[in-house]
């Protein structure tokens, strides 16, 4: 390992980022996981994609084990799933295991937003940390344009004498881009006369929504993807039959488009140990998850793979088990749930300007939301382990708060100070995972059948995950919900858009609440991706910026050098 001479721990993270020693991507994938030069397709000196052909190759290997990173309800103080998830696989490789970590790729929309960037914090990070943040390898710029070709190809057909007799009134297909802009919601397209198209209304949502996100990251190889990208349903005819990508004749070039972006990303952490980050869908909005053939090609290069899901394990943990999981085979063989003080502080009423003040009090009172969760976790089989991410004005009263709730629940916790210690900081979590990993595998569990009615698979999870009383749904998410059964598509999971703030849809209510409504205003059939949206509450498929966006932080100093990128 190259030595670092970082910044003391509490530096901008784009300081230490910078100030981290990397070594070149080729020569380390093939020292520490066998990779062979020619298997990589370089982008500089440290950033590599990995090639489909070398991924057919491997494909016989066994797996290894999967460790699932998931954390509590987030706050705007920040709970660091990344974070955990490098640290974690830090510390497992400095224990002797052969580790690797999945993650996903940041979106332009909230670097430039309010969440900042993905790429860990403190000095558990991957790098080059700026370039993961802004753009990386354009993987997500090929989704929006393949995404782009299908709108403007459904478009020209209709123009150009619509042979297929495409309803404008029911077209589903909505325009993608990449960044938080709600003025482009609702739109009217093909003003102008008729040269300029047909008039109809539109609108976008932010790519990590795009159904072209969703294939992406569930497709298993180039044919699989095509096969899907085919299946898109995008409107019907005035007949009400359905039309596809496939009947526009759009399957081929959009698979084009992506075929280099298909294949995964490599990069590497502060320690030097690997990372694949590919793919990007949002877990309010989407299902959370990185690629599956990511996932997939680093159980079979890895003797242990760790991987996120989005926001809290209501959201990205029963996305990443009853729709990643569901559709790939895959299942995890241990599961960490991420915790702060500082959040738990919140979830009990604590204003963010007043987390560094002592309070075990609010730490035991927010503490609910951490044991739901934990019991949550328990319902789909898995024993988590708490990982508790250290912040450096946690209290000893307050750590034994946390510690308390686990012990009641009857699962290990951990202090973890991989932030401000890197993989050395991660060794007592890394060997509470390695102790599970070692122990038998989990008999995980779904959370509903494939067979249950598309309504009952959101009651399912809306009372056992959000405990709520009950589910309402709209007169057009039930006409919706009718239709796709009808079709043929009843038998899909369902992918839960909702506000990550809470278990229930209002963003405001912390804590464990229960003895609430979940409403449903709308559904979308996503028949390519392979399951069925349901758009809960307020929640918005194209986020708007805050009132002081990020963005407005962010520039070049005189030096030439990135300012302002958290």
């Amino acid at each position: 390992m190259i030595e670092q001479n970082l910044p003391a721990p509490g530096a901008p993270d784009i300081e230490i980022a910078r100030a981290a020693k990397m070594t070149p991507i080729l020569p380390l994938a093939e020292k520490t996981l066998g990779i062979p030069a020619e298997a990589l397709v370089p982008y500089g000196h440290f950033k590599a994609k990995l090639s489909l052909e070398y991924i057919d190759e491997i494909k016989g290997r066994p797996n290894g084990k999967l460790v699932l990173v998931t954390a509590v309800t987030p706050t705007p103080a920040g709970e660091g799933k990344t974070t955990t998830s490098v640290g974690l696989n830090d510390g497992l490789n400095r224990i002797g295991v052969k580790s690797m970590v999945c993650l996903r790729e940041p979106s332009l929309g909230p670097c430039f937003g309010m969440k900042g960037g993905a790429a860990g914090g403190g000095r558990a990070q991957v790098l080059p940390m700026e370039d993961i943040n802004l753009h990386f390898n354009g993987d997500f710029h090929a989704i929006t344009s393949a995404h782009s070709l299908i709108s403007a190809m459904l478009d020209n057909h209709m123009q150009w004498g619509n042979e297929l007799d495409i309803d404008p009134r029911r077209i589903t297909w909505r325009r993608v881009v990449d960044m938080n802009d709600r003025v482009l919601r609702n739109i009217v397209i093909g003003m102008g006369g008729p040269t300029q198209g047909v008039v109809r209304q539109d609108g976008f949502d932010i790519t990590v929504a795009s159904e072209i996100m969703a294939i992406f990251c569930l497709a298993t190889d180039l044919k699989d993807l095509q096969k899907r990208i085919g299946d898109i349903i995008l409107g019907q005819t005035h007949a009400k039959k359905p039309v596809t990508v496939r009947d526009i004749g759009a399957d081929g070039a959009v698979t084009v488009l992506l075929k280099d972006a298909f294949q995964p990303n490599l990069v590497q952490s502060i320690e030097h140990n690997l990372a694949f980050i590919h793919g990007g869908p949002f877990a309010n909005i989407a299902h959370g998850c990185n690629s599956v053939v990511a996932t997939q090609t680093a159980l079979k290069m890895a003797d242990v793979v760790v991987t996120e899901a989005g926001f809290g394990a209501d959201l990205g943990a029963e996305k990443f088990l009853d729709i990643k999981c569901r559709q790939s085979g895959l299942r995890p063989d241990a599961v960490v749930l991420v915790a702060t003080v500082r959040a738990m502080k919140m979830q009990g009423g604590v204003a963010k300007g007043d987390l560094s003040e002592p309070n075990a009090a609010a730490v035991a009172e927010g503490g609910v939301n951490l044991q739901r969760h934990i019991q949550n976790m328990k319902k789909f089989g898995v024993q988590p382990v708490v990982a508790l991410n250290h912040f450096v004005h946690d209290t000893a009263d307050e750590v034994a708060e946390i510690q308390k709730i686990c012990d009641s629940e009857g699962v290990q916790m951990c202090l973890s100070k991989h932030w401000a210690e890197g993989g050395a900081g991660a060794e007592d979590l890394a060997k509470a995972v390695k102790g599970i990993l070692d122990g038998p595998k989990p008999d995980v569990t779904l959370m509903y059948s494939d067979d249950m009615k598309l309504k009952a698979k959101v009651e399912a999870v809306a009372k056992e995950i959000y405990r709520a009383d009950g589910v309402t749904f709209s007169g057009e998410a039930s006409s919706a919900i009718r239709k796709i059964e009808k079709m043929g598509f009843g038998h899909l999971p369902i992918c839960i858009a909702k506000t990550q703030s809470s278990f229930s849809t209002d963003a405001k209510k912390l804590g464990a609440t229960s003895n609430h409504t979940v409403e449903v205003r709308e559904a979308t059939l996503n028949a390519g991706a392979g399951f069925v949206v349901m758009v809960c509450g307020t929640i918005m498929r194209m986020p708007g910026l805050p009132r002081h966006p990020a963005a407005l932080d962010i520039g070049l100093d005189e030096d030439g050098q990135i300012v302002g990128l958290a």
